[in-house]
């Protein structure tokens, strides 16, 4: 069989592009001489399999993606990503952006392979007001998860990955980036939550984050910031759709309270009481015209305490060692549902003891800390 080297040799330069890293870095860290790598992918000579399989993991890429075939690798969405959003990303961040892909798609694969059940919502858009999208998808969706009509969602990891949403938190080093949606063309929804941002805040990103992947997947991709003007800027109207969705989410509008006595106090009772930052209660106050930008700015000014703030993958009830440790996974990106798929699939057999450890993005030593936090068995010796 012939073997097509350009493609090889393209699809290999353009891992190592997307995720800017120069030749001498990439020879470093994998062993493979400079020169080799710039011949490799200039096409004028073929990576051997050991090369190609070192090349794969390092780039964290399936192998297959730079062999020809049926399989797409997500190589368009990160270029799209990277062309409308580039400058926001260190390179650092584009590394640990194709980690998420890269787990992503494992996650899909394991779901498929365990028979995890998920829940078919698909949202029908009528007319083109945009805001009435966004209450009608939130209040479809609750009521299909079988919410009642004022009920606080806890764990929206947990429903977002229920209509099958594959969110991941990271710990990105541009603190601009408050989350991004891509539509990976294997894996499907993909949602990453910078970890760098406030609990409360996380749950209000991923919500806007899953709001694109119920309106915007053809879009390939959108990128989310930090700054709190741009989290409610009704001139994008995709962005202004995704907020009103995340904040009817979160908040349904019969949960709302419509006092005259706000204060600091209240404002951190209430943001508290529905797991939310006092700007996003805020700003739900003022769209069911219970407050006006003066009492809004009270609101705002408030912050409510860290220590009243639960994680709901890091819950009160493990020790204070167990939940930074479980903190530092999530910072790596990986979450406790992730882990727990991947020792399920372990110890089913469908996945080797090697092959979880390049699941948990570890080594063999990392490997066993990991299986003693989450209280797992290794089956079998790497």
């Amino acid at each position: 069989m012939t073997v097509n080297i350009k493609f090889i040799s393209d699809r290999l330069k353009q891992a190592r592009t997307l995720q800017s890293l120069s030749v001498e870095t990439v020879s470093v860290e994998t062993g493979i001489e400079s020169s080799r790598l710039n011949q490799i992918e200039s096409g004028n000579e073929t990576p051997s399999g050991d090369e190609l399989l070192i090349l794969a993991n390092y780039y964290r890429h399936d192998y297959r993606d730079f062999l020809p075939g049926d399989r797409p690798g997500p190589f368009e969405q990160a270029d799209i990503l990277y062309r409308r959003h580039g400058v926001a990303f260190t390179a650092q961040d584009r590394r640990s952006i194709q980690e998420f892909l890269f787990l992503c798609e494992i996650e899909a694969s394991l779901e498929k392979e365990l028979k995890i059940p998920k829940v078919d919502f698909n949202f029908a858009i009528k007319g083109d007001y945009y805001k009435k999208h966004g209450e009608a998808a939130a209040a479809a969706l609750r009521i299909k998860l079988g919410y009642k009509s004022r009920e606080i969602p806890l764990d929206i990891y947990r429903d977002f990955r229920q209509i099958g949403v594959h969110i991941f938190r990271r710990k990105l080093s541009s603190s601009e980036i408050s989350g991004l949606y891509i539509e990976h063309p294997t894996a499907g929804h993909c949602v990453l939550i910078n970890y760098e941002e406030d609990v409360y805040r996380q749950r209000f990103s991923v919500s806007h984050e899953a709001a694109h992947a119920i309106f915007d997947s053809s879009d390939a991709v959108s990128v989310s910031y930090q700054r709190e003007s741009s989290k409610y800027d009704r001139t994008d109207k995709l962005e202004w759709r995704a907020n009103r969705f995340a904040s009817c989410y979160l908040m349904p509008p019969d949960s709302l309270p419509n006092s005259s006595q706000w204060d600091t106090k209240l404002a951190a009772a209430w943001a508290s009481r529905l797991n939310v930052s006092t700007a996003a209660l805020s700003y739900a106050l003022l769209e069911a015209d219970y407050v006006n930008e003066a009492t809004a700015k009270l609101i705002r000014s408030v912050s409510v305490p860290q220590t009243d703030k639960v994680d709901p993958e890091a819950p009160r009830g493990l020790s204070t060692l167990q939940i930074k440790r479980r903190k530092n996974m999530m910072e790596r990106g990986l979450s406790n549902y992730y882990v727990g798929l991947c020792f399920d699939a372990h110890q089913q057999g469908i996945i080797s003891a090697g092959r979880l450890a390049e699941a948990l993005l570890t080594d063999h030593e990392d490997m066993r800390e990991i299986s003693v936090l989450y209280g797992r068995n290794i089956s079998h010796e790497l």
